[in-house]
């Protein structure tokens, strides 16, 4: 795969325009961000209708991204996978955990013993060339009757366009709902999880680029790395995501997991040892997403990363 030097062919047909607004809007059970007409991306709050009736119940959830759209319009993330139907757009749950002597595993949801609720939509809002909400959500240990909430979680989202690019800026706030800290043992994968496009499917569908260098996902795996863009082809042309990590992120730079032949992509700081979220302590993770049509460009990804870095 060769990597372009430039963003300037990454317009695909866009038409972003600089007098675009962002906007941001409650339709039903989501929350829709545009630019203009054009859709960005699609929040789920309350679990909506499950895609296809072979999936069970147990699966049904809200609190997350459904879906992410390119410049040029195209969809470079999946919901209910065939193959992980617990996998979404961009989620944020822990897998192998240890709260008060037992162990909810909030990610693989068809376990039964652990789950992500949303709980409110506290605000959607734009403002300055830029839109998006603040939602809270709880995590809910199921190996108990009645279940108890062992974290609590808020996300906020803002969108914003940069040339014939969207950056999405990701904040996860979460913090201990008793006084029992949730324990995370070292764990190859859990946290922030982006699923890419069904027609990355494959070992050779997905393809990968570190701020290292690497592009071999199986050495991208366990990487730590600063950022990583994640794409391949959707209707025969070329875009992606770069994720990019905050230094203030707890065990920046973060490792990343690296599904070997499916498209999915984790931050999992847990890789490298047991951690906790204790109580009356924040435990906050920053991530922005840049999506674009096109080949990956490392210096722009650096460039941007640059910027995000100076973030507060």
């Amino acid at each position: 795969m060769k990597f372009s030097l430039i963003f300037a062919i990454l317009a695909c047909g866009s038409n972003l325009h600089a007098a675009d607004d962002v906007t941001a809007t409650r339709e039903d059970k989501q929350v829709v961000i545009r630019v203009g007409q054009q859709e960005i991306l699609r929040y789920q709050a309350e679990p909506g209708d499950l895609p296809r009736p072979e999936i069970p119940n147990s699966y049904l959830r809200g609190g997350y991204i459904q879906s992410i759209r390119t410049p040029s319009g195209r969809l470079i993330t999946d919901d209910f996978p065939a193959n992980h139907l617990h996998h979404h757009g961009v989620w944020n749950p822990w897998t192998k955990t240890e709260f008060e002597g037992r162990h909810p595993d909030f990610w693989n949801m068809g376990n039964l013993t652990g789950k992500v609720d949303f709980v409110a939509l506290d605000s959607v809002w734009q403002k300055d060339g830029k839109a998006g909400f603040k939602a809270r959500h709880q995590f809910l240990d199921l190996t108990i009757t009645p279940p108890k909430v062992a974290l609590l979680e808020t996300w906020e989202i803002s969108v914003s366009t940069v040339g014939k690019r969207y950056l999405i800026d990701f904040t996860s706030t979460q913090t201990c709902a008793t006084d029992s800290p949730l324990k995370l043992p070292t764990y190859h994968y859990g946290g922030f999880g982006f699923r890419g496009s069904s027609a990355w499917e494959g070992a050779d569908g997905c393809k990968f680029l570190s701020a290292s260098g690497l592009t071999d996902r199986l050495k991208i795996n366990t990487s730590r790395e600063k950022w990583c863009w994640v794409g391949g082809k959707v209707d025969g042309e070329t875009c992606g995501v770069t994720i990019l990590g905050h230094p203030e992120n707890f065990r920046f730079p973060q490792p990343i997991r690296a599904h070997p032949d499916q498209p999915f992509f984790c931050f999992a700081p847990q890789q490298l040892g047991e951690m906790e979220i204790v109580p009356g302590q924040k435990y906050i993770a920053r991530y922005r997403l840049v999506v674009a049509d096109g080949e990956p460009d490392a210096k722009a990804a650096e460039a941007s990363w640059e910027d995000y870095a100076k973030a507060r």
